[in-house]
Protein backbone atom coordinates (compact mmCIF):
# COMPACT_ATOMS: atom_id res chain seq x y z
CA UNK A 1 0.00 0.00 0.00
CA UNK A 2 1.40 3.41 -0.99
CA UNK A 3 2.08 6.17 1.52
CA UNK A 4 0.36 9.54 1.18
CA UNK A 5 2.75 12.47 1.48
CA UNK A 6 1.94 16.04 2.54
CA UNK A 7 4.12 19.15 2.67
CA UNK A 8 3.70 22.57 4.23
CA UNK A 9 5.61 25.25 6.11
CA UNK A 10 4.10 24.11 9.40
CA UNK A 11 2.39 20.96 10.65
CA UNK A 12 -0.11 21.19 13.50
CA UNK A 13 -1.12 17.92 15.15
CA UNK A 14 -4.55 18.30 16.76
CA UNK A 15 -7.64 20.30 15.85
CA UNK A 16 -8.76 21.48 19.27
CA UNK A 17 -8.80 25.09 20.40
CA UNK A 18 -5.00 25.34 20.69
CA UNK A 19 -4.49 23.89 17.23
CA UNK A 20 -7.09 26.18 15.66
CA UNK A 21 -5.61 29.32 17.23
CA UNK A 22 -2.08 28.32 16.19
CA UNK A 23 -3.24 27.77 12.62
CA UNK A 24 -5.17 31.04 12.54
CA UNK A 25 -2.18 33.00 13.82
CA UNK A 26 0.19 31.37 11.33
CA UNK A 27 -2.10 32.29 8.45
CA UNK A 28 -2.18 35.87 9.73
CA UNK A 29 1.62 35.79 9.66
CA UNK A 30 1.74 34.60 6.05
CA UNK A 31 2.67 30.97 6.80
CA UNK A 32 1.32 27.84 5.14
CA UNK A 33 -0.31 25.34 7.50
CA UNK A 34 -1.16 21.64 7.41
CA UNK A 35 -3.50 20.68 10.25
CA UNK A 36 -3.89 16.96 11.01
CA UNK A 37 -6.80 16.03 13.26
CA UNK A 38 -7.54 12.54 14.47
CA UNK A 39 -11.28 13.12 14.86
CA UNK A 40 -14.02 13.45 12.26
CA UNK A 41 -14.82 16.82 10.68
CA UNK A 42 -18.12 17.17 12.56
CA UNK A 43 -16.23 17.28 15.86
CA UNK A 44 -13.59 19.75 14.69
CA UNK A 45 -12.79 21.82 17.79
CA UNK A 46 -11.94 19.13 20.33
CA UNK A 47 -12.96 19.19 23.98
CA UNK A 48 -13.33 22.98 24.00
CA UNK A 49 -16.38 22.53 21.78
CA UNK A 50 -18.09 20.61 24.61
CA UNK A 51 -17.03 22.89 27.45
CA UNK A 52 -19.05 25.54 29.24
CA UNK A 53 -16.57 28.16 28.06
CA UNK A 54 -15.44 29.82 31.27
CA UNK A 55 -12.21 31.83 31.03
CA UNK A 56 -9.97 33.37 33.71
CA UNK A 57 -9.04 37.01 33.17
CA UNK A 58 -7.84 39.82 35.42
CA UNK A 59 -9.01 43.45 35.51
CA UNK A 60 -11.50 43.25 32.62
CA UNK A 61 -14.30 45.65 31.67
CA UNK A 62 -16.82 43.13 33.03
CA UNK A 63 -15.09 43.14 36.40
CA UNK A 64 -14.78 46.92 36.47
CA UNK A 65 -18.49 47.38 35.71
CA UNK A 66 -19.22 45.18 38.73
CA UNK A 67 -16.96 47.31 40.93
CA UNK A 68 -14.30 44.56 41.21
CA UNK A 69 -10.86 46.07 41.76
CA UNK A 70 -8.72 43.16 40.59
CA UNK A 71 -5.01 43.22 39.81
CA UNK A 72 -2.21 41.02 38.52
CA UNK A 73 -0.50 41.07 41.92
CA UNK A 74 -3.59 39.75 43.70
CA UNK A 75 -4.23 37.15 41.02
CA UNK A 76 -0.67 35.85 41.13
CA UNK A 77 -0.82 35.41 44.90
CA UNK A 78 -4.08 33.50 44.46
CA UNK A 79 -2.57 31.35 41.69
CA UNK A 80 0.58 30.45 43.62
CA UNK A 81 -1.48 29.54 46.68
CA UNK A 82 -3.57 27.03 44.76
CA UNK A 83 -0.66 25.77 42.62
CA UNK A 84 1.55 24.81 45.57
CA UNK A 85 4.51 24.58 43.21
CA UNK A 86 7.51 22.42 44.00
CA UNK A 87 10.98 23.88 44.44
CA UNK A 88 12.08 22.75 40.96
CA UNK A 89 9.03 24.08 39.12
CA UNK A 90 10.85 27.04 37.59
CA UNK A 91 9.25 26.95 34.14
CA UNK A 92 5.73 26.28 35.43
CA UNK A 93 6.09 29.30 37.74
CA UNK A 94 7.31 31.49 34.88
CA UNK A 95 4.42 30.33 32.71
CA UNK A 96 1.96 31.12 35.48
CA UNK A 97 3.39 34.63 35.74
CA UNK A 98 3.31 35.00 31.96
CA UNK A 99 -0.33 33.93 31.76
CA UNK A 100 -1.60 36.16 34.56
CA UNK A 101 0.34 39.17 33.26
CA UNK A 102 -0.74 38.84 29.63
CA UNK A 103 -4.05 36.95 29.36
CA UNK A 104 -6.32 39.99 29.42
CA UNK A 105 -4.41 41.78 26.65
CA UNK A 106 -3.47 38.78 24.52
CA UNK A 107 -6.36 36.37 25.05
CA UNK A 108 -9.40 38.37 26.19
CA UNK A 109 -8.83 41.21 23.71
CA UNK A 110 -7.82 38.78 20.96
CA UNK A 111 -11.11 36.92 21.33
CA UNK A 112 -13.09 40.14 21.40
CA UNK A 113 -11.36 41.12 18.15
CA UNK A 114 -12.56 37.81 16.68
CA UNK A 115 -16.18 38.61 17.64
CA UNK A 116 -16.24 36.34 20.70
CA UNK A 117 -18.44 37.89 23.38
CA UNK A 118 -18.68 37.28 27.13
CA UNK A 119 -21.68 37.10 29.43
CA UNK A 120 -21.82 40.43 31.32
CA UNK A 121 -21.78 38.85 34.78
CA UNK A 122 -18.55 37.26 36.08
CA UNK A 123 -18.82 33.99 38.01
CA UNK A 124 -16.91 33.36 41.26
CA UNK A 125 -15.37 29.88 41.52
CA UNK A 126 -12.47 28.31 43.44
CA UNK A 127 -12.62 30.88 46.25
CA UNK A 128 -10.38 28.80 48.46
CA UNK A 129 -11.37 26.78 51.50
CA UNK A 130 -8.45 26.03 53.81
CA UNK A 131 -6.12 28.25 51.80
CA UNK A 132 -6.35 31.23 49.51
CA UNK A 133 -8.17 30.87 46.18
CA UNK A 134 -9.78 33.38 43.83
CA UNK A 135 -10.00 36.62 45.79
CA UNK A 136 -12.43 37.99 43.21
CA UNK A 137 -14.81 36.67 40.55
CA UNK A 138 -12.73 35.99 37.42
CA UNK A 139 -14.65 33.26 35.55
CA UNK A 140 -15.79 34.99 32.33
CA UNK A 141 -18.37 32.87 30.52
CA UNK A 142 -18.24 32.88 26.73
CA UNK A 143 -21.61 33.90 25.33
CA UNK A 144 -22.38 30.79 23.33
CA UNK A 145 -20.39 28.42 25.61
CA UNK A 146 -17.30 26.55 24.48
CA UNK A 147 -19.14 25.61 21.31
CA UNK A 148 -19.46 29.27 20.38
CA UNK A 149 -15.80 29.87 21.18
CA UNK A 150 -14.54 26.87 19.24
CA UNK A 151 -16.90 27.26 16.28
CA UNK A 152 -16.31 31.00 16.11
CA UNK A 153 -12.55 30.62 15.78
CA UNK A 154 -12.97 27.65 13.46
CA UNK A 155 -15.09 29.79 11.14
CA UNK A 156 -12.47 32.54 11.28
CA UNK A 157 -9.89 29.95 10.24
CA UNK A 158 -11.89 28.39 7.42
CA UNK A 159 -12.91 31.79 6.04
CA UNK A 160 -9.47 33.34 6.37
CA UNK A 161 -8.43 35.26 3.21
CA UNK A 162 -5.43 32.93 2.82
CA UNK A 163 -7.24 29.69 3.64
CA UNK A 164 -7.57 28.51 0.04
CA UNK A 165 -3.88 28.88 -0.73
CA UNK A 166 -2.21 28.42 2.65
CA UNK A 167 -4.35 25.95 4.65
CA UNK A 168 -4.75 22.19 4.41
CA UNK A 169 -6.86 20.24 6.92
CA UNK A 170 -7.10 16.46 7.03
CA UNK A 171 -9.36 14.63 9.46
CA UNK A 172 -9.18 11.00 10.65
CA UNK A 173 -5.39 11.30 10.64
CA UNK A 174 -3.69 9.65 13.63
CA UNK A 175 -0.11 10.85 14.07
CA UNK A 176 2.05 8.15 15.66
CA UNK A 177 5.67 9.18 15.14
CA UNK A 178 7.77 12.32 14.87
CA UNK A 179 10.29 12.36 12.01
CA UNK A 180 13.78 13.77 12.49
CA UNK A 181 16.86 14.42 10.40
CA UNK A 182 20.18 15.69 11.72
CA UNK A 183 18.71 16.34 15.18
CA UNK A 184 15.90 18.44 13.72
CA UNK A 185 12.23 17.57 13.52
CA UNK A 186 11.13 17.50 9.89
CA UNK A 187 7.58 16.17 10.21
CA UNK A 188 5.37 13.34 11.38
CA UNK A 189 3.93 10.08 10.18
CA UNK A 190 0.95 7.90 11.04
CA UNK A 191 -2.18 6.23 9.70
CA UNK A 192 -5.69 7.30 8.91
CA UNK A 193 -8.03 6.49 11.79
CA UNK A 194 -10.73 4.94 9.59
CA UNK A 195 -8.82 3.15 6.80
CA UNK A 196 -5.28 2.63 8.19
CA UNK A 197 -3.66 4.25 5.15
CA UNK A 198 -0.14 5.37 5.99
CA UNK A 199 0.86 8.99 5.59
CA UNK A 200 3.88 11.22 6.09
CA UNK A 201 3.86 14.98 6.50
CA UNK A 202 6.88 17.24 6.13
CA UNK A 203 7.32 20.81 7.31
CA UNK A 204 9.78 23.28 8.76
CA UNK A 205 8.06 23.28 12.15
CA UNK A 206 5.80 20.79 13.93
CA UNK A 207 3.37 21.89 16.65
CA UNK A 208 1.81 19.31 18.98
CA UNK A 209 -1.72 20.30 20.00
CA UNK A 210 -3.08 16.84 20.73
CA UNK A 211 -4.35 17.26 24.31
CA UNK A 212 -3.51 15.24 27.42
CA UNK A 213 -4.08 11.76 28.86
CA UNK A 214 -7.50 12.14 30.47
CA UNK A 215 -9.35 10.17 27.79
CA UNK A 216 -7.49 6.94 28.64
CA UNK A 217 -8.74 5.87 32.07
CA UNK A 218 -6.09 3.18 32.48
CA UNK A 219 -3.37 5.81 32.01
CA UNK A 220 -5.18 8.11 34.42
CA UNK A 221 -5.05 5.33 36.99
CA UNK A 222 -1.41 4.46 36.30
CA UNK A 223 -0.43 8.13 36.82
CA UNK A 224 -2.71 8.60 39.85
CA UNK A 225 -1.30 11.10 42.33
CA UNK A 226 0.14 9.50 45.46
CA UNK A 227 -1.77 11.93 47.71
CA UNK A 228 -5.01 10.22 46.63
CA UNK A 229 -3.93 6.68 47.46
CA UNK A 230 -5.08 3.92 45.14
CA UNK A 231 -7.25 5.00 42.19
CA UNK A 232 -11.04 4.68 42.49
CA UNK A 233 -12.48 1.49 41.05
CA UNK A 234 -14.66 3.56 38.74
CA UNK A 235 -13.39 6.77 37.13
CA UNK A 236 -15.72 8.28 34.55
CA UNK A 237 -14.38 9.76 31.33
CA UNK A 238 -15.09 13.46 30.88
CA UNK A 239 -12.15 14.05 28.54
CA UNK A 240 -11.79 13.73 24.79
CA UNK A 241 -11.61 10.06 23.72
CA UNK A 242 -8.41 10.74 21.75
CA UNK A 243 -6.66 12.35 24.73
CA UNK A 244 -4.60 9.19 25.16
CA UNK A 245 -1.00 10.40 25.32
CA UNK A 246 -0.01 8.93 21.96
CA UNK A 247 2.08 12.01 21.11
CA UNK A 248 3.50 12.23 24.64
CA UNK A 249 5.05 8.83 24.08
CA UNK A 250 6.35 9.87 20.65
CA UNK A 251 8.01 12.96 22.16
CA UNK A 252 9.43 10.86 24.98
CA UNK A 253 11.02 8.45 22.51
CA UNK A 254 13.02 11.34 21.04
CA UNK A 255 14.26 12.45 24.47
CA UNK A 256 11.64 15.16 24.94
CA UNK A 257 10.91 15.91 28.58
CA UNK A 258 7.50 14.78 29.86
CA UNK A 259 6.72 15.98 33.35
CA UNK A 260 4.07 16.06 36.08
CA UNK A 261 1.68 13.53 34.52
CA UNK A 262 0.48 12.70 38.03
CA UNK A 263 -0.94 16.21 38.34
CA UNK A 264 -4.46 16.10 36.96
CA UNK A 265 -7.68 18.03 37.40
CA UNK A 266 -10.51 15.54 37.98
CA UNK A 267 -13.95 16.50 39.24
CA UNK A 268 -15.72 15.08 42.27
CA UNK A 269 -19.29 14.94 40.99
CA UNK A 270 -19.28 12.81 37.87
CA UNK A 271 -22.30 10.82 36.70
CA UNK A 272 -22.84 8.47 33.79
CA UNK A 273 -23.95 10.20 30.60
CA UNK A 274 -27.58 9.24 29.93
CA UNK A 275 -26.76 8.86 26.22
CA UNK A 276 -23.13 7.68 26.17
CA UNK A 277 -20.91 7.85 23.09
CA UNK A 278 -17.78 6.28 24.63
CA UNK A 279 -16.84 3.84 27.36
CA UNK A 280 -17.45 5.22 30.88
CA UNK A 281 -18.81 8.41 29.32
CA UNK A 282 -19.31 10.87 32.16
CA UNK A 283 -20.76 14.29 32.87
CA UNK A 284 -19.47 16.75 35.43
CA UNK A 285 -22.26 18.04 37.63
CA UNK A 286 -22.18 21.48 39.14
CA UNK A 287 -23.13 20.03 42.54
CA UNK A 288 -26.21 21.58 44.20
CA UNK A 289 -24.87 23.59 47.12
CA UNK A 290 -27.98 23.19 49.27
CA UNK A 291 -27.71 19.39 49.06
CA UNK A 292 -25.96 17.34 51.76
CA UNK A 293 -22.91 15.36 50.69
CA UNK A 294 -22.37 11.83 52.08
CA UNK A 295 -19.77 9.10 51.67
CA UNK A 296 -20.62 5.59 50.42
CA UNK A 297 -21.84 4.57 53.90
CA UNK A 298 -24.24 7.48 54.23
CA UNK A 299 -22.00 9.43 56.63
CA UNK A 300 -22.06 13.15 55.98
CA UNK A 301 -18.64 14.55 55.16
CA UNK A 302 -17.30 16.66 58.00
CA UNK A 303 -16.47 18.39 60.18
CA UNK A 304 -15.93 20.51 57.05
CA UNK A 305 -18.87 19.60 54.80
CA UNK A 306 -18.29 19.25 51.08
CA UNK A 307 -19.64 22.17 49.09
CA UNK A 308 -18.72 23.40 45.64
CA UNK A 309 -17.35 26.85 44.66
CA UNK A 310 -14.45 26.77 47.12
CA UNK A 311 -11.82 24.12 46.38
CA UNK A 312 -12.33 21.38 43.79
CA UNK A 313 -9.17 19.51 44.76
CA UNK A 314 -10.32 19.40 48.38
CA UNK A 315 -13.52 17.68 47.28
CA UNK A 316 -11.51 15.05 45.41
CA UNK A 317 -9.11 14.69 48.38
CA UNK A 318 -11.95 13.91 50.78
CA UNK A 319 -13.73 11.44 48.53
CA UNK A 320 -10.50 9.62 47.68
CA UNK A 321 -9.73 9.27 51.41
CA UNK A 322 -12.76 6.99 51.77
CA UNK A 323 -12.81 3.21 51.64
CA UNK A 324 -14.97 3.32 48.50
CA UNK A 325 -14.16 6.36 46.39
CA UNK A 326 -17.56 7.55 45.31
CA UNK A 327 -20.13 9.67 47.09
CA UNK A 328 -23.79 10.69 47.38
CA UNK A 329 -25.60 13.99 47.39
CA UNK A 330 -29.10 14.11 48.89
CA UNK A 331 -31.66 16.85 48.28
CA UNK A 332 -35.32 17.35 47.46
CA UNK A 333 -36.92 18.31 44.16
CA UNK A 334 -37.01 22.03 44.96
CA UNK A 335 -33.25 22.08 45.50
CA UNK A 336 -32.60 19.92 42.46
CA UNK A 337 -34.75 21.99 40.11
CA UNK A 338 -33.21 25.24 41.26
CA UNK A 339 -29.55 24.31 41.70
CA UNK A 340 -28.65 21.27 39.58
CA UNK A 341 -26.51 22.12 36.57
CA UNK A 342 -24.16 20.19 34.33
CA UNK A 343 -20.91 21.62 33.03
CA UNK A 344 -20.56 21.94 29.28
CA UNK A 345 -22.32 23.23 26.20
CA UNK A 346 -24.61 20.22 25.72
CA UNK A 347 -26.67 20.80 28.85
CA UNK A 348 -26.68 24.61 28.77
CA UNK A 349 -28.78 25.41 25.70
CA UNK A 350 -29.73 28.88 26.94
CA UNK A 351 -26.08 29.96 27.02
CA UNK A 352 -25.19 27.96 23.91
CA UNK A 353 -28.02 29.51 21.89
CA UNK A 354 -27.32 32.98 23.32
CA UNK A 355 -30.85 33.42 24.64
CA UNK A 356 -30.81 35.95 27.47
CA UNK A 357 -34.50 35.32 28.09
CA UNK A 358 -33.90 31.59 28.63
CA UNK A 359 -30.85 32.26 30.82
CA UNK A 360 -32.85 34.55 33.10
CA UNK A 361 -35.79 32.14 33.13
CA UNK A 362 -33.54 29.25 34.15
CA UNK A 363 -31.84 31.30 36.86
CA UNK A 364 -35.14 32.42 38.34
CA UNK A 365 -37.30 29.33 37.78
CA UNK A 366 -34.77 26.51 37.76
CA UNK A 367 -34.42 23.74 35.20
CA UNK A 368 -37.14 21.14 35.64
CA UNK A 369 -36.49 19.64 32.20
CA UNK A 370 -32.88 18.85 33.17
CA UNK A 371 -34.00 17.28 36.47
CA UNK A 372 -36.54 15.09 34.72
CA UNK A 373 -34.04 14.01 32.07
CA UNK A 374 -31.46 12.95 34.63
CA UNK A 375 -33.94 11.18 36.91
CA UNK A 376 -35.45 9.29 33.99
CA UNK A 377 -32.30 8.50 32.02
CA UNK A 378 -29.19 8.63 34.22
CA UNK A 379 -28.61 5.49 36.31
CA UNK A 380 -26.99 7.46 39.15
CA UNK A 381 -30.18 9.27 40.23
CA UNK A 382 -32.63 7.63 42.64
CA UNK A 383 -35.70 9.04 44.38
CA UNK A 384 -37.86 8.24 47.40
CA UNK A 385 -40.88 9.74 49.16
CA UNK A 386 -39.25 9.22 52.54
CA UNK A 387 -35.73 8.89 53.88
CA UNK A 388 -36.40 5.19 54.38
CA UNK A 389 -37.45 4.65 50.78
CA UNK A 390 -34.58 6.76 49.47
CA UNK A 391 -31.92 4.81 51.38
CA UNK A 392 -33.48 1.52 50.28
CA UNK A 393 -33.21 2.64 46.67
CA UNK A 394 -29.64 3.87 47.16
CA UNK A 395 -28.59 0.46 48.41
CA UNK A 396 -30.51 -1.26 45.64
CA UNK A 397 -28.58 0.79 43.08
CA UNK A 398 -25.19 -0.32 44.43
CA UNK A 399 -26.29 -3.86 45.28
CA UNK A 400 -25.03 -3.42 48.85
CA UNK A 401 -26.24 -2.46 52.31
CA UNK A 402 -23.51 0.16 52.64
CA UNK A 403 -25.76 3.17 53.26
CA UNK A 404 -26.89 3.19 56.88
CA UNK A 405 -30.45 4.48 57.27
CA UNK A 406 -30.11 5.86 60.79
CA UNK A 407 -26.89 7.71 59.98
CA UNK A 408 -28.50 9.42 57.00
CA UNK A 409 -31.69 10.20 58.91
CA UNK A 410 -29.81 11.73 61.84
CA UNK A 411 -27.72 13.98 59.56
CA UNK A 412 -30.77 15.25 57.68
CA UNK A 413 -32.78 15.80 60.86
CA UNK A 414 -30.05 17.82 62.58
CA UNK A 415 -29.47 19.93 59.48
CA UNK A 416 -33.18 20.64 59.01
CA UNK A 417 -33.54 21.65 62.66
CA UNK A 418 -30.81 24.22 62.23
CA UNK A 419 -32.44 25.60 59.08
CA UNK A 420 -35.63 26.06 61.13
CA UNK A 421 -33.72 28.03 63.80
CA UNK A 422 -32.86 30.71 61.25
CA UNK A 423 -29.68 32.21 59.85
CA UNK A 424 -28.88 34.24 62.96
CA UNK A 425 -28.16 30.99 64.77
CA UNK A 426 -26.33 28.99 62.11
CA UNK A 427 -23.28 27.08 63.31
CA UNK A 428 -23.36 24.29 60.71
CA UNK A 429 -20.43 25.09 58.44
CA UNK A 430 -22.41 24.41 55.27
CA UNK A 431 -25.17 26.82 56.25
CA UNK A 432 -22.58 29.44 57.12
CA UNK A 433 -20.99 28.94 53.71
CA UNK A 434 -24.37 29.19 51.99
CA UNK A 435 -24.97 32.48 53.78
CA UNK A 436 -21.59 33.70 52.54
CA UNK A 437 -22.32 32.60 48.97
CA UNK A 438 -25.61 34.45 48.99
CA UNK A 439 -23.84 37.78 49.51
CA UNK A 440 -22.74 37.61 45.85
CA UNK A 441 -25.60 38.22 43.42
CA UNK A 442 -24.27 35.75 40.86
CA UNK A 443 -24.62 32.97 43.42
CA UNK A 444 -27.77 34.10 45.18
CA UNK A 445 -29.91 33.90 42.03
CA UNK A 446 -28.83 30.28 41.50
CA UNK A 447 -29.54 29.04 45.03
CA UNK A 448 -32.46 28.11 47.24
CA UNK A 449 -32.81 30.20 50.37
CA UNK A 450 -31.70 27.90 53.22
CA UNK A 451 -33.86 24.95 52.18
CA UNK A 452 -34.55 21.99 54.43
CA UNK A 453 -33.85 18.56 52.94
CA UNK A 454 -36.75 16.46 54.24
CA UNK A 455 -39.42 18.95 53.24
CA UNK A 456 -42.80 17.24 52.75
CA UNK A 457 -43.88 19.99 50.34
CA UNK A 458 -41.00 19.29 47.95
CA UNK A 459 -40.87 15.52 47.61
CA UNK A 460 -39.59 13.25 46.30
CA UNK A 461 -36.16 13.20 47.88
CA UNK A 462 -33.34 12.67 45.41
CA UNK A 463 -29.96 11.00 45.86
CA UNK A 464 -27.22 11.27 43.26
CA UNK A 465 -24.38 8.76 43.21
CA UNK A 466 -21.28 10.69 42.13
CA UNK A 467 -17.97 9.34 40.84
CA UNK A 468 -14.58 10.92 40.27
CA UNK A 469 -14.51 12.13 36.67
CA UNK A 470 -11.35 12.47 34.58
CA UNK A 471 -10.96 15.78 32.78
CA UNK A 472 -7.60 17.55 32.40
CA UNK A 473 -3.92 16.62 32.57
CA UNK A 474 -2.04 19.46 34.26
CA UNK A 475 1.40 18.12 33.30
CA UNK A 476 2.77 17.35 29.86
CA UNK A 477 5.56 18.20 27.45
CA UNK A 478 7.90 20.70 29.03
CA UNK A 479 8.21 23.89 27.00
CA UNK A 480 10.16 27.08 27.35
CA UNK A 481 8.42 30.47 27.33
CA UNK A 482 8.32 30.33 23.50
CA UNK A 483 6.48 26.96 23.49
CA UNK A 484 9.50 25.05 22.21
CA UNK A 485 9.62 21.49 23.56
CA UNK A 486 12.68 20.87 25.69
CA UNK A 487 14.83 17.76 25.81
CA UNK A 488 15.68 16.04 29.08
CA UNK A 489 18.90 18.08 29.09
CA UNK A 490 16.89 21.31 28.96
CA UNK A 491 17.65 22.32 25.36
CA UNK A 492 14.93 23.16 22.79
CA UNK A 493 14.33 20.41 20.23
CA UNK A 494 14.77 21.99 16.81
CA UNK A 495 11.51 22.30 14.91
CA UNK A 496 9.19 21.07 17.66
CA UNK A 497 6.59 22.99 19.67
CA UNK A 498 3.72 22.10 22.00
CA UNK A 499 0.63 24.14 22.83
CA UNK A 500 -2.43 23.78 25.04
CA UNK A 501 -2.95 20.74 27.22
CA UNK A 502 -0.17 18.80 25.48
CA UNK A 503 2.26 21.26 27.08
CA UNK A 504 0.56 21.11 30.48
CA UNK A 505 -0.94 24.42 29.30
CA UNK A 506 2.60 25.84 29.31
CA UNK A 507 5.93 24.77 30.74
CA UNK A 508 4.79 21.23 31.44
CA UNK A 509 2.46 22.27 34.25
CA UNK A 510 1.77 25.98 34.82
CA UNK A 511 -1.08 25.18 37.23
CA UNK A 512 0.95 23.14 39.68
CA UNK A 513 -1.39 20.96 41.75
CA UNK A 514 -4.52 23.01 41.21
CA UNK A 515 -6.20 25.63 39.10
CA UNK A 516 -8.30 28.71 39.65
CA UNK A 517 -10.54 27.45 36.81
CA UNK A 518 -11.09 29.12 33.46
CA UNK A 519 -7.37 28.95 32.74
CA UNK A 520 -7.48 25.93 30.42
CA UNK A 521 -9.14 27.57 27.43
CA UNK A 522 -7.21 30.78 27.94
CA UNK A 523 -3.90 28.92 27.97
CA UNK A 524 -4.81 27.13 24.73
CA UNK A 525 -5.24 30.52 23.07
CA UNK A 526 -2.13 32.09 24.59
CA UNK A 527 0.24 29.20 23.83
CA UNK A 528 -1.04 28.95 20.27
CA UNK A 529 -0.38 32.62 19.66
CA UNK A 530 3.07 32.55 21.29
CA UNK A 531 4.19 29.51 19.28
CA UNK A 532 3.03 30.96 15.98
CA UNK A 533 4.88 34.23 16.51
CA UNK A 534 8.10 32.51 17.58
CA UNK A 535 7.99 30.34 14.46
CA UNK A 536 8.24 33.44 12.26
CA UNK A 537 10.88 35.03 14.48
CA UNK A 538 8.59 37.56 16.14
CA UNK A 539 7.77 37.95 19.81
CA UNK A 540 4.08 38.20 20.68
CA UNK A 541 4.58 39.54 24.22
Amino acid sequence: MSTTTYKSDNIIVGGGLAGIVTALELLDLGQKVLLLDRDIEERFGGLAKLSFGGMFFVDTPEQKRAGIKDSVDIALKDWFSVADFGEKDELPKKWAEQYVNTATDYVYQYLKNHKIKFFPFVHWVERGLLKRGNSYPRFHMVWGTGAGLSDGLRDNLLNHPKAKTHLQIHFNHRVEEILTQNDTVIGVKGKTEDTDIEFEAYGNQTIIAAGGLGGDIEQVKSNWHKDWGTPPKVILNGAHPFADGLLHRAVERMDGKITHLDLTWPYAAGVHHPRPTKELDGLSLVPPRSALWFNHKGKRFGPMPLITSYDTRYLVDQICAQEKKYSWQIMNMKIMNKELAISGSEFNPAFKNKSMFQVLKTLLMGNKALSEDMINNCPDFVTGNSVEELVENMNALTGTNDVDLQTVKNAITEYDKEVDRGHKYFVDEQLCRLEHLRTYTGDRVRMCKFAKINDQHNLPLVAIREFILSRKTLGGMQTDLKCRILSNSGEPINGLYAVGEAAGFGGGGMHGKGTLEGTFLGACVLTGRIAAHDIVGKSLL
